[in-house]
């Protein structure tokens, strides 16, 4: 019988890190994704970990998309631009929706037939989005679009941890989200080429066959393997009484919201402020990008090292950068070089994410889906702070005060996480509440 690790104090094992003398005992991962794994040692991890960053892409590339096609698709379909970004909504609600009930509800099905059919899902949802005859289906099927998000960087993201040693499971977790990251450089801007050149309709519609293609190679590359002992849906949602699944899911909910304060009006900001032509405008969103795949290809590597102590350092990092946005944005060299420094922070993602896998226990699914309910908050909670900022008078620079603030926010609630972790001494009975 493997021992968990969870009982080790946390102030001994470096805020989250594995003690060493147990590293052969977690191998594959840490408490409940332990046993469902163990079974496929053998499983080469690279196929594995590209044909799940395949379905990163595609869902990268549908979720900013959208965005950029919201004027083709509006005008086509009888709405103004603002009637339309209630479709961006839509989908975001069906993220935040779907993670923890899908994650619950598919607790007893295996992980690789889980996969297969979140991408079949996301794949006839998309489809049908870019068949959409009106607003309100499209309302509906960009809802539908949203409801696999979640729950398949989840468990896309346990399935990569547990292919690798315990020491390089936030790397197998960074290679899954880099194809998020890389959809915003290569995937977003095929999008809104198709929909400019043939039709908005083409944006979604490729996304569907990529889907489909994600589905294929999961199917052909992912072990065989069952669901954990034990796995219930009651068993899932004891992850909604720990303490440090919460202050978790807080510091990502609240410290992620800078970045999206910043990028959602940084197309206007380069316009008005440094004044550039609106060509212009996707080198520098391209810069964000590369600035996220570059974050999620290095910090990984200090995270399985420390992992509390490089969430903390992100979240400086981002409060430092996005206080120097407003006077970055001055000039085309300074501020392309602040916003690939704002897409470095975008790593946190991907280090929060292991640190779920260490305090969830045997609720890992929920957990880790999570997380990604927790970012699309803060991808309402940003814009909406910073559309405020700019109401008031203070201008478009002023989402990098309000980004920064947010960065500090949720660097306080890391704060507190740190200290309930550093100073737990009890037996792992009473501390497994937390």
């Amino acid at each position: 019988m493997l021992r968990s690790t969870r009982g080790e104090p946390e102030s001994r094992a470096g805020f989250g890190r594995i003690n060493s003398q147990h590293r052969d005992e977690v191998a594959f991962g840490i408490t409940g994704f332990l046993e469902s794994n163990i079974a496929v040692p053998r499983v080469r991890p690279g196929p594995v970990h590209f044909a799940l960053a395949v379905g990163g892409f595609a869902i990268g590339t549908t979720e900013f998309a959208t965005m950029s096609l919201l004027r083709y698709f509006s005008r086509d379909l009888h709405i103004d631009e603002p009637t339309a970004g209630h479709v961006i909504s839509s989908y975001a609600l069906g993220v935040v929706v779907g993670a923890p009930l899908i994650a619950v509800l598919s607790a007893r099905i295996a992980r690789r037939t889980l996969l297969i059919a979140l991408m079949g899902l996301f794949a006839v949802a998309n489809g049908l989005s870019a068949l959409a005859p009106t607003y309100h289906w499209m309302l509906v099927f960009r809802f539908l679009s949203g409801l696999p998000h979640g729950a398949y960087f989840g468990i896309a993201t346990l399935l990569a941890a547990s292919l690798v040693p315990t020491e390089q499971r936030t790397q197998a977790v960074g290679r899954v989200l880099l194809g998020l990251t890389v959809a915003t450089i290569v995937g977003v801007p095929l999008a809104n080429w198709l929909g400019q050149r043939f039709g908005w309709r083409w944006g979604f519609a490729i996304v569907a066959g990529l889907a489909l293609a994600c589905a294929g190679l999961i199917a052909l590359f992912a072990p065989r393997n069952q669901p954990p002992a034990g796995a219930s849906p009651m068993r899932e949602l004891g992850a909604l009484r720990r303490l440090q699944v919460w202050l978790t899911l807080t510091t990502g909910a609240i410290g992620f919201g800078g970045l999206f304060a910043v990028y959602t009006y940084l197309g206007s900001t380069l316009i008005d402020v440094t004044h550039i032509a609106a060509g212009t405008v996707p080198f520098v969103l391209a810069a964000f990008g590369v600035g996220m795949t570059v974050g999620n290809l290095v910090v990984p590597r200090f995270a399985d090292r420390a992992l509390m102590p490089t969430a903390g350092a992100l979240l400086v990092w981002s409060a430092v950068v996005l206080a120097l946005y407003p006077m970055a944005a001055a000039n085309f060299w300074t501020v392309i070089a602040d916003v690939f420094a704002i897409g470095i922070g975008g790593a946190l993602a991907t280090v929060l994410q292991t640190r779920l896998m260490d305090v969830a226990g045997d609720a890992q699914s929920l957990a880790a889906a999570l997380n990604h309910s927790a970012f699309n908050v803060a991808n309402a909670l940003g814009p909406w702070l910073g559309g405020m900022a700019i109401a008031a008078g203070y201008g478009l620079t002023s989402t990098g005060y309000v980004g920064c603030s947010l960065a500090l926010s949720g660097l306080l609630v890391w704060t507190v996480s740190n200290r309930f972790a550093a100073h737990r001494s009890a037996p792992m009975s009473r501390r497994d509440a937390l």
